[in-house]
């Protein structure tokens, strides 16, 4: 259960980090969550917990770095492949940036995850990492009950609406 509470963590981390992003940006999409119901980022989720799970493997920070971006950009084309060609909807949009694959993934954002990799494995995950383990064993299957229910009628709504603004509730 460890690694489903480090993706529930970092998808919510990642949420906090797109909407703090999206206002330094100034952008008009206030709502930055994959889900109708939990506040979260799923690909951040997915992008961390391949990173933790590397980070071992590599042990020299610069090794860590780049393990860790290429992770991580391996993680935002693969979720943005699954949410275009499966679901019909886009998250992201880098189709105008240098670099760009087909809009998915870009130098400039994985040049940040590569940075963002030694803040999560020498910062941030230590401390989750003792988070986690205080959490009790009997709220593990409640909450993935939650997140699957979650997954699958925001999967079906998004696929259905083929827009990201199906999971604007509060409207």
């Amino acid at each position: 259960m460890r690694w489903f509470w480090y993706f529930i963590i970092y998808s919510f981390a990642g949420f906090l980090l797109e909407v703090a992003f999206a206002q330094a940006i100034r952008h008009p999409k206030r709502d930055r969550k994959c889900l109708i119901l939990l506040p979260l980022c799923p690909v951040y989720g997915l992008g961390a917990c391949l990173i933790v799970w590397l980070a071992p493997l590599a042990r020299a920070p610069l090794w860590v770095a780049l393990a860790g971006g290429l992770a991580a950009t391996a993680a935002e084309l693969v979720m943005g492949a699954f949410y275009r060609f499966v679901l019909g909807v886009e998250f992201w949009d880098y189709a105008g940036m240098p670099g760009s694959l087909s809009g998915l993934v870009c130098p400039v954002f994985s040049a940040c995850w590569t940075a963002l990799s030694l803040v999560l494995v020498y910062a941030v995950h230590p401390l989750t990492a003792a988070l986690v383990s205080r959490i009790p064993p009997w709220l593990g299957p409640p909450a993935l009950i939650v997140l699957g229910a979650d997954m699958l009628v925001s999967c079906a709504a998004l696929r259905r609406a083929g827009t990201t603004d199906v999971l604007k509730w509060y409207e």
